[in-house]
Order: structure tokens, then C-alpha cells, then sequence
């Protein structure tokens, strides 16, 4: 397994990370025994980063994952956890909440839940407009010191929010959303990012399946989950991006290799500064993602998969609107 550095003095983490939100929400009925055996799986390759929310089913995921860490040093896994997305017993969303006295209660429901003494890093999954960032990374900075979590996190800001919370506490990474398909962070969000020496964990890389290879038209249409709202996967947008991801797969042939490999090898070339997350929920899914690490692309590669992808050329937004309002990274 290949590791990545959090700045100059950080934490070593392996350079895939398991994102677990799958395993509880979002995507449908899971399999708990496929999705603990699929975090067994990944801890025996190496993955240490294994990435959570509070929300994601309602506490059931930190439930799985204690679950699934009985027996396992502590110290051999890197838990990183998001908080403050509000959500009704329908599971809709209803805001967010960041304020200095609910970081500190959300935080002790996770450490209950999870069944540990500290958290490797903890990070607002999204700004909340009503409490400067300097109040919510303040009080996270109060947890550091009193020995509850190790590092601090921002999930889905803009530069300018960026270097506020880095003046509060030094932040260790920014999880945003990139891939072939969404490259909005290489205008200001990265440059922003590498200035101020923070890594990025990269989720949706194969943009919520759309670059898993697996995914058709037929399917999208029997979808059950919560891909049947967004853009990218409706009408004439899903037919054009689907267009995209057969030019990709040509490229992914004449390599042996899988579309979903060669998507996520393009954001492991981007720098040992980006650690993509595998949102894998099965084993098979996970090996398929594991193989992205023998798969060393070339310039000529390089160039051909953004000749194929061009910037830009994904049609329809990541999110529905009511959804792209909420994040501070899409502000211009």
C-alpha cells in the first residue's frame, strides 16, 4: 500500500481510503456482513483511512464500524468523522448546525458510538452560514487540547474559509469532491490547499458510479436510491456522460485495466497530496479499486484520459440545487 503525508509533520495515511457512507445510506440496502468483511478486507490491504459521518444512517455507520473494529489495534487505524448535518426522521436534510456547544455533544455521541477515546480527525461536513468558522474550528481546537481528537478537517469550503479556520488551528486536510468529472478545486481551491501545505481527500471519484464502468441507462432508470435526483444522472445529461465514460473505457482496455481503475489512478496522479476515498461496499468493488494502485499512467495516458474527459465536459451540476446552495467550495 502507498502512503500520503497530512503536511509536513502529519499523520501517515494509506493513499486509498475507505469511505463507509454506502455502507448505512444513500445507495440503498447494504449487506452487513459484506460490509464489515469489505472493511476487514481493506484494513488486510493496507487502508488505514476509514472515513465516517455522524449522519450516515442516522449513527449506524459509526455503530459498523465499532462493530467491524472489535479486535483491531487502535492504533492501526486512522478514523476520520464528519458532524453537523441536521436531518428529520425521513432522512431529509434540514441544515446544519456548527455551533461551538453542538461540536462538542456531536462529538460525544461519535466517541460513544464508535466505541473509542479519540477521533484521528474531525471536520464539519458543511459551513453553517449562521456561525463563523472560526467559532466551530475554535471549539474543535478545544477538543484537540483536551485529548479527544488528534487533527482538524474541512469538508466542501472555499479558499477564503480555508485560510480563516488555518489561522484558528492548523487544518490537515480539505475533503472535497474530484474526479475526471467534477475539477472545480483546480481554480482556487487547490492552489489554495498546497500554499498552505493541506492535503485533500478526494470523494467521489468515480462520481457516484457514473466512472465505475458499471453503470447504463437501464439501471439509472431502476435506480432506487438517491442518484434518481441528481443532474448527472437524468435524460440527455446521463446519455452524453455516459458517452464520456465509453471514450474512457477504450483507454482503460488497451491498458487491462477497468474504467473505475483508470479514474481513480487519474486522481492518484494529480499529487501524493490527494487521497482518493473508495466508496466500496463489497469486496469484489474494493479489489476492482485496489488495482488502481498497479496501474502507473504514463503522460501520453495522462493526456489521452483528458482528451477523452475533457474539462468541463460532464453535463448537469454534482447536486440538485437546493443541494449546490449549501456548499461554500461552489461560491464564485
Amino acid at each position: 500500500m502507498l502512503s500520503r503525508q497530512l503536511g509536513k509533520n502529519g499523520s501517515t495515511i494509506s493513499a486509498l481510503g475507505l469511505g463507509c457512507m454506502g455502507m448505512s445510506d444513500y445507495y440503498g440496502p447494504a449487506d452487513r456482513k459484506e460490509s464489515i468483511a469489505t472493511i476487514h478486507a481493506a484494513l488486510d490491504a493496507g487502508i488505514n483511512l476509514l472515513d465516517t459521518g455522524d449522519f450516515y444512517g442516522m449513527g449506524h455507520n459509526e455503530l459498523l464500524l465499532h462493530e467491524a473494529l472489535a479486535g483491531r489495534r487502535r492504533e492501526d487505524v486512522f478514523i476520520a468523522v464528519k458532524f453537523g448535518a441536521l436531518r428529520s426522521p425521513d432522512g431529509n436534510f434540514i441544515g446544519f448546525d456548527g455551533r461551538p456547544e453542538a461540536v462538542k455533544t456531536s462529538l460525544a455521541y461519535t466517541l460513544k458510538r464508535l466505541g473509542t477515546d479519540y477521533i484521528d480527525l474531525y471536520q464539519p461536513a458543511r459551513l453553517d452560514p449562521k456561525v463563523p468558522i472560526e467559532e466551530t474550528i475554535g471549539a474543535i481546537s478545544e477538543m484537540v487540547k483536551a485529548g479527544y481528537v488528534r487533527q482538524i478537517g474541512l469538508s466542501e469550503v472555499g479558499a477564503n474559509v480555508i485560510r480563516r479556520a488555518h489561522g484558528i488551528h492548523p487544518i490537515s486536510w480539505l475533503q472535497i469532491e474530484y474526479s475526471l468529472l467534477s475539477r472545480s478545486i483546480e481554480d482556487d481551491i487547490l492552489p489554495t490547499v498546497r500554499e498552505l501545505d493541506i492535503a485533500v481527500t478526494a470523494y467521489g471519484v468515480l462520481s457516484r458510479g457514473l466512472l465505475s464502468g458499471h453503470w447504463s441507462k437501464e439501471r439509472s432508470e431502476q435506480a432506487q436510491d438517491f442518484r434518481g435526483h441528481l443532474p448527472r444522472f437524468s435524460g440527455e445529461n446521463l446519455d452524453r456522460n455516459l458517452l464520456l465514460v465509453e471514450a474512457l473505457r477504450l483507454i482503460a482496455q488497451e491498458r487491462s485495466a477497468t474504467v473505475a481503475q483508470v479514474a481513480i489512478a487519474w486522481v492518484l496522479s494529480r499529487g501524493n497530496d490527494i487521497v482518493p476515498l473508495i466508496g466500496a461496499r463489497r469486496c469484489d468493488r474494493l479489489n476492482e479499486a485496489l488495482g488502481a494502485l498497479e496501474l502507473h499512467l504514463s503522460k501520453d495516458d495522462l493526456a489521452r484520459i483528458e482528451a477523452a474527459v475533457p474539462l468541463n465536459a460532464v453535463a448537469g451540476d454534482r447536486y440538485d440545487p437546493g443541494q449546490m446552495a449549501m456548499l461554500d467550495s461552489e461560491k464564485r
